[in-house]
């Protein structure tokens, strides 16, 4: 017993051409227009009816009209609804495309209805490939493939000319909803004369593209987290060995999701009891970035390893680019200008230091504080350079002196030899605080950047006003300016036997996990958690 009409025509007009007779035994005297129903596509128009919601209609009249020159096909058919709708179980996440399942439309019709099961959260992402054989090729014949999402607008269409291999990308905008019966289709619209096989798989690289689509947003807080561990594994290699490690070397060791994921993993667990949740909420703690995600059926399955990964990845090359500018700028200076020789008496804090401090806060209170921070940078850029220069002028002059014979070597003077020793202690020092620069520069990058939107907004609205208001970095830059101009003038041997850090060492793994918790799809909070561990580090040198 058929359940169902169907009928399409490529002739594209939006003229009424199907029409339905009621209670008719030989002439159609009363009839009713169908076409209202018509579904427009882009090669063809389609029609598909229901026959019990038209108890009243004895026959289906397609109207053919009078056409000079042009030529278009109509076919229509009576189905089964059970013989025309396949159900296919897409695979598994995990089988990385490993594993497939297919189904073969061995019936010749012309509509086809396939359920894809089991699709319905957006970290799935699936490859169609539709693979049709014809027996007898017509000139131009065409399939129409619609994925249907019954759930958001999210309907596709592909036309492929027969016989072809077709491949279809499959995944979503928008989770389906919690009860919510109806599932995804794939409407096939094909011809008569050819076979169709429908394979699905799982898409490694449309996972991954979802991933960074949905939760790329989150990668500067990751990055971020990755430099404050090995920014901690500093400060704590020279509270323990008296030395800094090289940053690539600090990252490879302290930057490992195991010491971050499993604390926000146990929090997120841990609040989904009342208890704890009353006792967050008397900390005025804010709401996990996990469990906000969560409830917008956006938390993929790793997708936190799979972005601490990617974080790494960033601060690793980040590092070595802006240890590479730092080497290219300071070559640059020593071509420009001669650069003086190693400090002998470390400063933290002197005139100039000052005035640059108060001209810069007078910037962010004027201004906008944006751009106070980057000037910060800049300034603290140009210090690292200057150091770097100086280093590098004076292991150049070392390796020169020894090819000249040295007068002095008959005659030693006892007074020269404490200096000699003690510059050679600066040049080992300044190496090593270039280690520790190398970090905070790191860090400090990543403030600007998460800076910059604030400071675009004030420079496109400049010929409005001077002063941005309200401005979200003001508060930043007023503490983190002094900050800063402390690091600037700061080397490790002024802080290796200071009492507070081991404490400074310890600050930035617990703000790497805040960071991850709180600052994942709220980035406005990352720059606070890096001026904690910045303002500990230049406290160093007081305590």
């Amino acid at each position: 017993m058929h359940t169902h009409a169907y009928c399409q025509s490529t002739m594209l007009d939006t003229n009424s051409w199907i029409f339905g007779c009621i209670n008719t035994t030989i002439v159609c005297q009363q009839g009713v227009d169908l076409s209202w129903k018509t579904e427009l596509l882009p090669t063809m128009k389609s029609l598909t009816l229901r026959l019990q919601d038209y108890p009243f209609l004895s026959h289906l009249v397609v109207y053919v009209p009078s056409v000079h020159g042009s030529k278009y096909a109509i076919d229509c058919e009576f189905f089964k609804r059970e013989a025309r709708s396949l159900q296919l179980p897409v695979t598994h996440l995990f089988s990385f495309g490993l594993s497939s399942r297919t189904v073969i439309l061995k019936t010749k019709g012309l509509f086809y209805n396939i359920e894809l099961l089991n699709f319905g959260q957006i970290y799935q992402g699936f490859t169609i490939n539709i693979v049709s054989k014809c027996a007898a090729v017509k000139s131009e014949i065409t399939s129409i493939y619609k994925l249907q999402i019954p759930w958001s607008y999210e309907d596709s269409l592909t036309i492929a000319q027969v016989p072809s291999s077709t491949e279809i990308s499959l995944k979503l905008h928008v989770a389906q909803p919690d009860n919510y019966s109806y599932v995804a289709l794939l409407k096939m619209y094909t011809s008569s004369d050819c076979e169709y096989e429908v394979t699905i798989r799982t898409s490694f690289s449309q996972i991954l593209g979802q991933v960074v689509r949905f939760h790329g947003g989150a990668l500067p807080a990751y990055v971020v987290a990755n430099i404050l561990l090995a920014y901690g594994g500093q400060l704590y290699s020279l509270f323990s060995a008296g030395h800094c490690l090289e940053y690539a070397t600090v990252l490879d060791k302290e930057a490992k999701p195991y010491k971050v994921d499993p604390f926000v993993i146990m929090i997120k667990f841990l609040l989904g009891h009342k208890w704890f949740k009353e006792l967050w909420d008397v900390f005025l703690l804010p709401e996990l970035d996990a469990i906000f995600l969560t409830s917008q059926s956006m938390c993929f399955p790793l997708v936190s390893l799979i972005l601490f990964l990617f974080g790494t990845c960033t601060a690793y090359w980040g590092g070595l680019l802006s240890s590479a500018s730092v080497r290219l700028l300071s070559s640059l200076w020593l071509a420009l200008k001669r650069p003086s020789e190693l400090p002998k008496d470390i400063k933290i804090m002197s005139s100039d230091v000052t005035i640059m401090t108060i001209v810069l806060i007078i910037v962010s209170w004027a201004t906008c504080g944006a751009l106070a921070i980057l000037l910060t940078y800049l300034y603290y850029v140009i210090k690292i350079v200057h150091l770097q220069a100086i280093l590098t002028n004076f292991k150049n002059s070392q390796t020169v002196n020894p090819k000249h014979p040295r007068r002095s070597e008959k005659k030693p003077n006892p007074h020269k030899d404490p200096a000699a020793q003690h510059l050679r202690l600066s040049a080992s020092d300044a190496e090593d605080s270039l280690r520790m620069h190398s970090a905070v520069i790191s860090l400090l990058a990543w403030v600007v950047l998460l800076s910059m939107p604030s400071l675009i907004y004030w420079f496109k609205n400049l010929r409005y006003y001077f002063k941005l208001n309200p401005d979200p970095c003001k508060p930043l830059a007023f503490v983190l300016i002094p900050t800063i101009a402390i690091l600037g003038n700061t080397h490790n041997v002024s802080i290796k036997s200071s009492k507070l850090l081991r404490t400074a060492s310890q600050f930035p793994l617990p703000l790497a996990i805040g960071v991850i918790a709180f600052g994942s799809t709220q980035l406005y909070r990352v720059p606070c958690c890096v001026f904690i561990s910045l303002f500990l580090h230049a406290l160093c040198n007081f305590m």
